[in-house]
């Protein structure tokens, strides 16, 4: 029997790619949709794409009743929102993956500095687990509730973790990191509207982004306790993608070829993290998959130390967003990790 599914605001660019992958997923029947706009309409109606593969419509019920009689609850909600669902499954086996960053971050004082508000639930942050499966797989296999990673968090990430658990992040680490449109979600603003971002780049929330709190425990928790972040992210005319550059010393004395192999050894066996033999990471190679690629360069030996760049790629709406939940997702339910989201990117 499949696992019955919701997915809570569906209509935005996250449930085009949830929807795209999950209605052919072996395993799982999605039975609700749900958006404050587009109700009664069918999925095509947002989500052009998907016409004729599904008799969905939208709809706009109470939250509660969203999420009732559901084996798990996908969900990209405002977070007073997303902890109204929490309350309305608690007592229940369903299962929630949220994709807000309502409980990506465990510390209510970070969340309060770098969101702008006080957290609206502070106690339920404890029941969450952080949902980067490449970290903490087996937490999320035996997880009730999951907070998907975001995207720049996803990305800069995985950049680092290989150098984190070998000890080697030990001070500051600038980072800048160029993203897609579609991370700025459905709803046009005057910094997303075409005309203005077509033939522009620009930063916003220059070292005071949301996904840093988020960056910096994860690092914590895989070793670099003394780990500060400087991150400034950038604006781009594209649709889709993130690339993102990193750089930070390391002690003169680690041998070079041991740097060099860190990602490889760290990412061995790893499904959707790639670590390109012969080019560095770039958007094109992991654009509409759930793969991330991880390169890195060298610089020269100044003093006791050396200076270390690191780059990363990934498609935001999939290994930064919807991919990342149905990863997540399959550890929860027990499916195969990888299912529906094994196919590669589109190139060209």
């Amino acid at each position: 029997m499949k696992a019955k599914l919701a997915i809570l605001g569906a209509s935005g660019f996250a449930g085009a790619e949830l929807l795209r992958r999950l209605l052919e997923h072996p395993g799982v029947e999605v039975v609700r949709v749900c958006a404050n706009d587009h109700v009664g309409l069918p999925v095509a109606s947002a989500h052009p794409h998907l016409e004729g593969l599904t008799q969905l419509r939208f709809e706009n019920p109470p939250h509660s009743a969203a999420a009732q009689g559901v084996d798990a609850v996908i969900m990209g909600l405002p977070h007073q929102a997303s902890c109204e669902v929490v309350d309305a499954v608690a007592g229940t086996a369903t299962r929630i993956v949220d994709m807000s960053g309502a409980f990506r971050v465990q510390s209510a004082e970070s969340y309060a500095r770098y969101y702008g508000a006080a957290h609206p639930r502070p106690e339920l942050l404890p029941e969450f687990v952080y949902g980067l499966p490449e970290l903490f797989r087996e937490r999320i296999r035996a997880a009730r509730y999951v907070a998907s990673a975001g995207c720049f968090a996803t990305t800069i990430e995985l950049m680092l973790l290989p150098f984190a658990k070998a000890g080697l992040l030990t001070d500051s680490v600038e980072v800048v990191a160029i993203t897609g449109s579609s991370g700025s979600g459905a709803s046009p603003s005057p910094t997303t509207h075409h005309p203005v971002r077509a033939h522009n780049l620009r930063t916003y929330r220059p070292l005071e982004h949301q996904h840093t709190p988020e960056i910096v425990e994860t690092l914590h928790a895989a070793g670099a306790s003394s780990l500060s972040l400087r991150f400034v992210p950038v604006s781009a005319p594209l649709v889709r993608g993130i690339f993102a550059t990193a750089f930070f010393r390391v002690p003169a004395e680690v041998p070079e070829q041991t740097l060099r192999e860190l990602p490889t050894q760290a990412y061995r066996g790893e499904r959707f993290v790639c670590v390109p033999e012969a080019r560095l990471p770039e958007v094109v190679g992991v654009l509409g998959s759930n793969r991330a690629e991880i390169g890195l360069t060298l610089g020269p030996v100044e003093g006791k130390t050396r200076g270390l760049t690191v780059f990363g790629a990934l498609d935001n709406l999939v290994k930064g967003g919807a991919g990342q939940a149905i990863q997540n997702l399959n550890l929860m339910l027990g499916f195969e990790e990888a299912t529906s989201l094994s196919l590669p990117g589109l190139f060209p």
